[in-house]
């Protein structure tokens, strides 16, 4: 059910918020991937969307400026993707316009839960840099569709990213840059569009507290944690959150029926734990060998 904008929803808005930009302070991505799939359990894209575009923006310029070192190494390779990414926005933003809220939020849940679980089992296959250059300009497209319907492109961008073996600063400064480039050209779409509220105001103003704190949390948290251990535990909760949603949405479209429609649940629930275990059994066989090199 879609409530008002009172007090209940925005302080749950408030915490999920919390949450999310204490990963993505922490990995330099994760604040929509992880706000979005559970808000839309509320919420429809149309009204959240604007909200969350709004303070991406300043997020995307705020990481963009902390990761400034890296720019002019990463620019040359992030371009091409930039570039495909604005007729991705406009495509995107018109078919978030027209569609169906609850065929808007099938689309998000069935698009993203492949890509979540991609990174959970942690792909690595490096594009050549032929390749690379050949697939940078769609791929933008897709993000650019991607981004404009759900405001989540993290996942399927770190998986581009990591897989070509990027350092660490480079690494953010790309995500930071193509993420600010994303948010900019969604902003401006929606603007054109009329997509703004004053529901959506208010959602974005809840939001900015979080983002205000989560963010130097998870920069400080994460230096005290083990980075890949805290990014698979944050992919699955991200697994296991799109699985409910779609589960959640089957139901209400009337494409399953009862405890049916939570078979996508079951089967995300089995895929994540069986990924858990190799991930955590890896981790025990390389604890020694470090152990052993010290």
């Amino acid at each position: 059910m879609i409530v008002h904008a009172g007090f209940a929803e925005l302080a749950i808005l408030g915490g999920i918020t919390l949450l999310a930009a204490t990963v993505n302070g922490a990995l330099g991505y994760g604040f929509s991937s992880i706000t979005v799939p559970v808000s839309l359990l509320y919420l429809t894209n149309r009204i959240l969307n604007p909200a969350m575009v709004l303070v991406e923006v300043a997020v995307n310029v705020y990481s963009m400026f902390i990761n400034r070192r890296g720019l002019a190494r990463v620019l040359r390779r992030a371009l091409p993707i930039v570039a495909g990414v604005f007729p991705g926005v406009v495509a995107g933003s018109y078919v978030l316009f027209r569609v169906s809220p609850d065929w808007l939020k099938l689309v998000t849940y069935v698009v993203i839960l492949p890509v979540i679980l991609l990174q959970a089992g942690g792909l690595r296959r490096p594009l050549g840099a032929g390749a690379e250059k050949a697939v940078a300009a769609p791929f933008g497209f897709g993000i650019g569709i991607l981004y404009s319907l759900t405001t989540i492109s993290g996942p399927p961008l770190a998986v581009l990213l990591n897989n070509q073996g990027l350092p660490k600063e480079d690494f953010r400064a790309a995500l930071s840059l193509i993420r600010t480039a994303e948010s900019v050209f969604t902003a401006s779409a929606y603007a054109f569009l009329g997509l703004y509220s004053v529901h959506s105001l208010r959602l974005a103003g809840a939001i900015v507290p979080s983002v205000l704190i989560g963010m130097p949390l998870g920069y400080y948290l994460i230096h005290h944690l083990n980075a890949e251990t805290f990014r698979r535990i944050c992919m699955s909760f991200d697994a296991w959150v799109v699985g409910f949603g779609l589960s959640k949405v089957l139901s209400g479209l009337h494409l399953a029926a009862g405890l049916r429609s939570y078979y996508v649940l079951m089967l995300v629930a089995s895929i994540d734990a069986v990924l858990l275990f190799f991930f955590f059994a890896k981790k025990r066989a390389e604890a020694p060998a470090e152990e052993f090199a010290a």
